[in-house]
């Protein structure tokens, strides 16, 4: 007997069931992507407030000045040194070994006083060549008018005899007219009477036109020997003083300075050996920066402290050489100078270059020789940024700078310098 159980009945499977929607999250996407938009916009806004507006520099170095109305004080003041007014340079004019030293740096000399002497036996040997040549100009000058003398006594000798003769002829003659006139004697004996008077004249004629042409010959001879002598007379004179030379004295009296000869050393033709100064009166020499060379003239007025007083000085000199930006001036005192001044010893000199006048100001600094004057970094009224504008200036002296324009009264200013900022057009300055 076969058992059949009942399972029920199963119905066919179709797929249905698999087919159902699920809804997309596609809101939420947004929402996520939205808020990260928002995170990156305010990280972004975040990094933009941190980030410097220019170039970053450190305030606590920084040097301020306010621009303000005032009055421009329109001079200069330099460091000046003291100089001796008058200086004699001491220069070799001849070469050779040093033999003796009379004098020391820094010594009182007098006019002529024998400073050293030097020792050159070419000079020593020129001066006994041209001795030599004078002495043997001298010994041929002397047998030339020994000679002169005596041949002109031997003309003189003949010149008489002649003339003698010749007065004996002729009274001789005027007898002869005579006796002939009376017949007695013949016309022969007055013709040869005549001949021997003519004779005699044409001698005498001969003997003086002979020693008037010896005298000029010799007369020239003389002279070329007497020029070839003061010729030699001259050399004699220059090899003598450049022998002189070797013992070298003081030219003027003065104080001996940078004189440091040694016994033994050699030294050249035109070396120098030092120099002689006024010890009393000294000029003042300073070293002006090159902005000021076309306002400084000669004449200008200066003052000069020491001690409390103050001196008046002129300008000079004025060498317009520009050396690393600076020219030099010399001042002279002109009412008295300080009673303790030394050579090198520096003073504070005060030039007067114009009247003081009401202008609007800015105290110097070093940005001026960054800028030239042209611009200047203007800070802000919190002081936190500093912007380059472009300003034009007047004068200026050591603690002042006119500003004709670009600023206004109140206006801050960096016055410190401006290489490490290039060409920034803005500061932002960190405490």
């Amino acid at each position: 007997m076969h058992m059949k159980k009942n399972f029920g009945t199963v119905p066919p499977h179709n797929g249905s069931g698999m087919d159902a929607v699920v809804p997309r999250r596609r809101g939420k996407r947004i929402a996520i992507i939205a808020a990260v938009l928002v995170a990156l916009a305010a990280a972004v806004a975040a990094l933009w407030s941190w980030v410097p507006r220019g170039l970053q520099i450190d305030g606590a170095d920084l040097r301020t000045g306010q621009a303000a109305r005032g009055v421009f004080v329109d001079e200069v003041i330099v460091r000046a040194s003291a100089e001796p007014l008058n200086s004699v340079i001491l220069d070799a004019v001849e070469s050779g070994r040093v033999e003796e030293v009379f004098a020391s740096d820094g010594a009182l000399v007098t006019q002529g006083q024998l400073l050293f002497r030097i020792s050159n036996p070419q000079r020593n040997l020129e001066l006994l060549a041209r001795q030599s040549e004078h002495a043997v100009s001298i010994f041929n000058l002397s047998n030339l008018r020994v000679s002169q003398q005596a041949s002109a006594s031997e003309h003189q000798r003949r010149l008489d005899d002649l003339q003698f003769a010749l007065d004996q002829t002729s009274k001789q003659h005027a007898r002869n007219v005579k006796l002939a006139a009376q017949g007695y004697i013949s016309s022969v004996a007055l013709e040869e009477s005549a001949d021997r008077l003519a004779q005699q004249q044409r001698a005498l004629t001969q003997e003086q036109q002979s020693r008037a042409a010896e005298l000029r010959v010799r007369d020239d001879a003389e002279q070329q020997l007497e020029g070839a002598i003061h010729g030699l007379n001259s050399g004699l004179k220059l090899v003598s003083a450049t022998v002189d030379a070797l013992a070298v004295r003081a030219p003027v009296a003065g104080r001996l300075t940078n004189f440091r000869l040694q016994v033994g050393e050699s030294i050249a033709t035109g070396k120098n050996i030092g120099r002689i100064d006024d010890p009393a009166r000294f000029k003042l020499s300073a070293s002006v920066d090159e902005y000021y060379l076309n306002r400084m003239a000669v004449g200008r007025r200066a003052k000069v402290q020491q001690d409390g007083r103050s001196y008046a000085a002129d300008i000079g000199t004025i060498y317009p050489q520009i050396k690393a930006g600076r020219f030099t001036v010399e001042m002279v005192f002109t009412q008295g100078q300080p009673p303790v001044l030394n050579p090198g010893q520096s003073l504070d000199a005060r030039i007067t270059l114009g009247e003081p006048a009401s202008a609007l100001l800015l105290p110097n600094g070093a940005f001026i020789n960054d800028s030239g004057g042209a611009w200047v970094y203007v800070l802000d009224a919190a002081g936190r940024n500093a912007e380059r504008r472009t300003v034009r200036i007047g004068r200026r002296n050591n603690s002042q700078i006119e500003v004709l324009d670009g600023l206004a009264a109140g206006e801050k200013v960096i016055l410190s310098s401006y290489a490490a900022y290039g060409n920034s057009p803005r500061l932002q300055i960190t405490q």
